[in-house]
Formats: structure tokens, sequence, C-alpha cells
């Protein structure tokens, strides 16, 4: 699923009605499968994750940022739970990062509020893979993450959603004019003078392609994706390094449920759920 700040300052609802149509469709979906556990693979925006930043990293404590009108408050993260996950993970040659406490940004928050109600509706361990800040691993790599993760949760009996959000093309300034991590205040300016160049990087037929690919059931077919494929749907289209991992995790082909580009948000936005829901991954 994508994320948005424009989605969340649309206070008047005057843009993205597909979109919107489906991120309720996916709320409802969830709450209809009814998850005990809820692995959330997200990215940040050089907000969370500044002087050290993981390729991945596992979350043990978390809180909401609050930036760009993300929701505050803790997480509900099983930290027992999750230290296991990230032993496992070691113990399958990842060399996967722990994060004791963090606050995380829109990257996480947005779209857990979204389909759960709030920070803490569910059980939720967060996932951090890097997708903005270079270098970056190949895609393919959190495929493989999520992989593990999946076997990992094989051997419990919980209900997992796997949930990958951001993406898809969209090429912000904050993150391709610099390097380096912005306040706030530098980082409305920033979009503020490059906007209607971002507006120009939807990439619409590019989004809609990698929708059709997800339709897959075989999933082999992401281990082979490179950076320089998904640079071309900008900058923030390497968060589908999350898209990838929960859809490797769940092991079977995912039902586009929306799309829509929306020029004012800056970014094509695409929802796509587990083709077959009826049983647990």
């Amino acid at each position: 699923m994508s994320h948005s700040p424009g989605f969340a300052r649309d206070h008047a609802e005057e843009q993205g009605h597909i979109f919107r149509a489906g991120v309720g469709a996916a709320r409802d979906a969830v709450a209809d499968w009814d998850p005990t556990l809820v692995v959330f693979f997200g990215s940040d925006h050089r907000r969370a994750f500044g002087q050290i930043i993981p390729a991945a990293s596992v979350v043990l404590q978390a809180e909401g940022l609050g930036d760009s009108e993300s929701p505050t408050g803790p997480y509900n993260v099983p930290k027992e739970l999750a230290s296991a996950l990230a032993a496992h993970l070691l113990q399958a040659d990842f060399d996967i990062a722990i994060t004791k406490q963090i606050a995380l940004d829109h990257g996480f928050g947005q779209t857990t509020a979204d389909i759960l109600g709030g920070l803490d509706a569910k059980p939720v361990i967060p996932i951090f893979i890097n997708s903005a800040t270079l270098p970056l691993g190949r895609p393919g790599r959190a495929a493989a993450l999520g992989r593990e993760v999946a076997k990992f949760f094989a051997g419990t009996n919980e209900r997992v959603l796997f949930v990958g959000s951001g993406g898809m093309s969209h090429n912000p300034p904050t993150l391709a004019m610099t390097t380096e991590g912005l306040g706030e205040a530098e980082r409305r300016e920033l979009s503020a003078k490059y906007r209607q160049a971002a507006m120009d990087d939807i990439r619409p037929e590019w989004d809609q392609q990698m929708l059709e690919n997800l339709g897959a059931d075989d999933t082999s077919w992401v281990d082979e994706i490179t950076n320089d494929e998904l640079q071309y749907g900008g900058i923030g289209a390497h968060e589908l390094r999350t898209w990838y991992a929960a859809y490797a995790a769940g092991g079977r082909g995912l039902e586009t449920v929306c799309y829509e580009p929306v020029r004012d948000w800056l970014t094509g936005l695409g929802i796509a759920l587990t083709r077959d829901r009826s049983s647990k991954p």
C-alpha cells in the first residue's frame, strides 16, 4: 500500500477519491481477516534513521513521530517475539540490525493507522528497510528477507498480516535533491520550489505494470529487479522494497485493489492484497 503526506493533509478530501475507496476496502479486508499480529515492512524519510542507517532493522519498541500529520503514541510491539525474530534472522545469515527504541515517521504510522485504526490497535513488529539513503541494497534482498520472516512465523500460532508500505512512482524533492535529512521548514521550502517537476515525475504506466507483475504466484521475478529499474520511478519508487518483502512473505500473487496517480500529492498510489485471503499464509 502506498502512503502520502498529501493524503493526510487533504482534510477536505478533494483529491484521491479512488485511492480513498481503496483504503477503505483494504481496511475492511484486514478487519475480516482479523490478524493476531502485523509484520510491517516500512521505510523512513531520513527522520528516524539519521546518523546510523541500517539496510534493515527489526524494531523492538516504537512510537509515532507525528510528522506530516501522521499519528503519535506508542506502537504495540511484542518485544520478546520481535527479539526472537531478529535472532532467527541472524542465524539465517541476515545481518539484521536491532533497534531498541525509535520514533517512526509517516512511512510506518500513516498506513498503520489507516488500515488498523491506530498504532496500538494490533500487535505490530516494525521492520525498517532502507529505501532512501545511498548506498541502497539490492531490491531482491528485501524479498529474501520477507521469505525468511515468513519461515519464522510458520512455526508459530500467529495469524500474521504482512504489510509493505511505500511507493509507487514518485520523486519527492526532499529526497531527490539532497543526500541528508532536512528540518521540516527546509522540507516545505524545497518541496514548494520543485513541486511542478515532482508532479511530472509520476509514471502511471510503470506503476501499473508493476502491479500486474505482482499478480504472479511465483515471486522469484522480484529477485532480479535492479536499483536502476526502480530509479526509473523516482527515488520514492525504491520504497517498493517494502512491497517486495511483504509479497514474498505471503508467497502468493496480489490483486490490485486500486491505482491512482494524484499529481497534487506528487505520487502514484496503489494498493494490492493477497488474491486468495481465505486461508492463513
